[in-house]
Order: C-alpha cells, then sequence, then structure tokens
C-alpha cells in the first residue's frame, strides 16, 4: 500500500490534485453488495465450463451480463510487479497525507507537494 500512495503522490504532483484515497476495512470488501451481486452471475455463467488457461477465466469473467444489463470487462494485467521493494522512512516522509477523521488508517487524503489552487 505504501508503494501505491508513492504513485499517487506523483500523480498528485503532476497534475495538482488531491487524491482521497478510501480502503475498506481487513475481510470486508467480500461483502461489497456489488461485487457480491456480481460474483453470482460470473459463478453461474463459469458452471460446467472447464478452466485451461488464465485466458479462459478472463474470457468467461467478461462474458458475464447481469438480468438489469450490467455487462463486465476484464483484461490480463501482464505488467511485472516486483516483490520486496523498500520504501524508505524518508520516502514515506516526502508522501503529503492528511488522515481523515474517521479511521484515518483507511481513509485520507495525499496532496501535492506543490501548493494547490
Amino acid at each position: 500500500m505504501i508503494r501505491r500512495n508513492l504513485q499517487w503522490r506523483q500523480f498528485a504532483d503532476e497534475t495538482d490534485l488531491r487524491i482521497v484515497v478510501c480502503h475498506f476495512p481487513p475481510g470486508t470488501s467480500k461483502w461489497n453488495k456489488i461485487e457480491h451481486r456480481l460474483f453470482s452471475f460470473i459463478t453461474q455463467n463459469w458452471r460446467g465450463k472447464p478452466v485451461t488457461s488464465l485466458q479462459v477465466i478472463v474470457n468467461l469473467i467478461a462474458a458475464t451480463t447481469t438480468a438489469t444489463g450490467l455487462n463486465v470487462h476484464s483484461e490480463i494485467d501482464s505488467a511485472s510487479y516486483p516483490a520486496g521493494i523498500k520504501v524508505t522512512d524518508q520516502q514515506f516522509a516526502d508522501i503529503q497525507l492528511r488522515r481523515d477523521k474517521f479511521h484515518g488508517d483507511w481513509n485520507y487524503e495525499i496532496q501535492p507537494r506543490k501548493p494547490h489552487n
């Protein structure tokens, strides 16, 4: 998460925008109503089909629709995300975080390092 915040800090600096970040508390994302409702349709679409590759999985998810007309988009992310990258205390200190009053560890704003108009 800290590495991602470094990327958001760079985006905030480049665009002169404040970035509001809100995370679900640990263990709660699976209860997101939209995600939960969509998963049942993906499961129905997937039923009885052999899963032989990652591309088959992506295609099955992408072919999912709901009765209300929701169409799903999915794609393979082939980017490389190296493990073990260390963020120094100074790099973390350079992120202009303003923590929210409500659960500031999950909800915060990343401010650009230059003045915001």
